[in-house]
C-alpha cells in the first residue's frame, strides 16, 4: 500500500504539470490570431446606449464580456453565473486594474437593474442586448432564444472592436466545465475527498 508521502509526491507532480499546462493553454489563447472585424455592436444600460467600441477606458486595454443567462427563454437568472456574479463583484477593483469588465444580459435593463440591486452587484458594469443580435452572433445563444454561460475578449484595432478570444461551458458536448476557472467554488471542492460531485450552485440557501 502506498504510503502518504510517496502519494503526496505523485500528487504534487501532477499538480505541477496541470499548472504548466494551464500556462502553455494561456500561452496559446494569447497566440491566437485576430477575429475578424467585427461589429460596433450597441448595448444599452441605464444611462443609455453604449458602443461596444466605448466600453474601452483605454485603446490599450482589452474589454472582457461575460454572457450573462438571463433573458431571451431564461426567465430567471442563471444559478451558475449567479455564483460567478458574486465573486466578480468583489473582484471589481482588481479587474478594473488591469481590463475593462462587463456583463451582457439578454435581458431588459429595467429587468437587469432589478437583478443587480436584488443580489448587490452594483460593483459590476452591467449591460442589456436585449435589442441586440450580439449574443446570437458572437455566441451564448442560439436561434432559439437559448442561453449559454459565455465569455468573448475584444481589443481596439483602427477604432474597431475586434475579438481575441471567445469561450462558452460546452466546449464538448454533454461537459459544462469549460469555464469553471471563473469561480474558485469549484476549487474548493476538489480539494476535498468528496469532490464536486453532481453539486451546483443555487441562488439562494
Amino acid at each position: 500500500m502506498t504510503d502518504y508521502p510517496t502519494a503526496r509526491e505523485a500528487l504534487r507532480q501532477a499538480e505541477l504539470a496541470l499548472m504548466q499546462q494551464r500556462e502553455t493553454v494561456a500561452e496559446l489563447r494569447r497566440s491566437l490570431p485576430l477575429g475578424p472585424s467585427g461589429e460596433d455592436y450597441v448595448f444599452t444600460d441605464d444611462s443609455g446606449d453604449v458602443r461596444l467600441s466605448e466600453l474601452f477606458t483605454d485603446p490599450s486595454r482589452s474589454v472582457v464580456l461575460y454572457h450573462f443567462m438571463f433573458g431571451g427563454q431564461q426567465e430567471r437568472a442563471c444559478p451558475m453565473c449567479a455564483m460567478w456574479a458574486d465573486g466578480w463583484s468583489s473582484l471589481a477593483g482588481h479587474l478594473a486594474d488591469r481590463l475593462d469588465f462587463a456583463v451582457v444580459t439578454s435581458a431588459s435593463v429595467e429587468r437587469t437593474a432589478e437583478l443587480v440591486a436584488e443580489k448587490g452587484w452594483g460593483d459590476l458594469r452591467w449591460l442589456s442586448a436585449a435589442d441586440s443580435s450580439f449574443k446570437l452572433d458572437i455566441g451564448g445563444e442560439d436561434d432559439e432564444g437559448r442561453l449559454s454561460p459565455f465569455l468573448s475578449v475584444w481589443e481596439l484595432t483602427e477604432g474597431r472592436p475586434r475579438m481575441t478570444y471567445s469561450g462558452g461551458a460546452n466546449i464538448v458536448s454533454d461537459h459544462w466545465r469549460g469555464v469553471d476557472l471563473l469561480s474558485p467554488v469549484w476549487h474548493f471542492q476538489d480539494l476535498t475527498r468528496e469532490g464536486r460531485g453532481d453539486w451546483m450552485p443555487s441562488l439562494a440557501y
